[in-house]
């Protein structure tokens, strides 16, 4: 009987301890992001900073403002749990107030029905900015820091895209002329982003995106400058060698914030998750092997 109880108290505590690893980041009063939010932008964006009637350079609304206003960035409750909604309708992000370096992130998303300009006419769009760094509105859109992005977009859940001056090596096929270069993990690793002759996209691995209005599981796992992209259980991509240009040198980038994009689509997220990293996990290890 002392030895049943024993186990029992065993499996309880190892199981707690296992699960006190991973940190919520969702609650009702979004307490662990700030928002920002930069212009409402329309068709004929050109990546100036947009002027009004009269010719004069807008400014973007800014860091934990205008959210009682826009409500581009709101918590919800389904199914008696907490679902961040990001409207979309203007381009900004909620961004980590904390600072992450070796983590794994999960989370949770599904797209809503909402789009705007200047993507009406085209796929929703969505994004996880990673070792996010500096100040918001760096890269064309003027809305996000400086950072590598795990792309979210319908039909390319896990595809990538250099922020600023950010780049990166990524486990991919050589392209031939206007060919985008495919992510494979069994591919030499190909340069991408600034100052690279890739310039900063790559489409993932494969679709594993599941039908519209279902929700869909993504994986972020960082550490020590390489990463990968994880989509509903299956490695879309391998990268490593993360950095970006700092007055023309190549400076390592391996830590930073973390964004959820607002742009132009409507989009949930749930079960926002991390955990710290000690070491790569085996499992993934390989991967990195040359």
């Amino acid at each position: 009987m002392q030895a049943s109880r024993f186990l029992a108290l065993l499996y309880f505590f190892s199981t707690f301890s296992g699960a006190a690893e991973w940190q919520n980041l969702l609650d009702k009063n979004l307490s662990q992001w700030d928002t920002y939010l930069s212009y409402k932008h329309t068709e004929n964006y050109d990546g100036n900073i947009p002027l009004d009637a009269q010719g004069n350079a807008v400014s973007p609304i800014g860091l934990n403002t205008g959210n009682d206003v826009h409500q581009v960035f709101t918590v919800i409750e389904e199914d008696q749990q907490n679902v961040l909604r990001v409207s979309g309708e203007i381009y900004g992000a909620v961004t980590s107030k904390q600072s992450y370096r070796n983590y794994h992130l999960k989370l949770q998303f599904r797209w809503g029905d909402l789009k705007w300009q200047p993507r009406l006419h085209k796929l929703k769009d969505s994004g996880i900015l990673y070792h996010g760094t500096g100040e918001h509105g760096q890269e064309y859109f003027r809305s996000w820091m400086l950072s590598q992005e795990f792309q979210i977009m319908e039909g390319h859940i896990g595809d990538y895209w250099s922020q600023a001056t950010s780049a990166i090596d990524i486990r991919a096929y050589q392209p031939e002329y206007v060919m985008n270069a495919v992510a494979d993990e069994s591919q030499d690793y190909l340069k991408v982003g600034k100052g690279e002759a890739l310039l900063g996209f790559v489409l993932r691995k494969e679709n594993h995106e599941k039908p519209a209005g279902q929700w869909n599981s993504l994986e972020l796992i960082c550490f020590e400058g390489q990463s990968l992209h994880i989509v509903n259980g299956h490695v879309v991509m391998v990268l490593r060698n993360s950095r970006y240009l700092k007055d023309g040198v190549s400076t390592p980038l391996v830590e930073g914030k973390i964004q959820l994009q607002s742009e132009a689509a409507e989009i949930f997220y749930k079960d926002i998750t991390i955990k710290k990293l000690s070491t790569l996990p085996t499992t993934y290890e390989r991967l990195f092997i040359d």
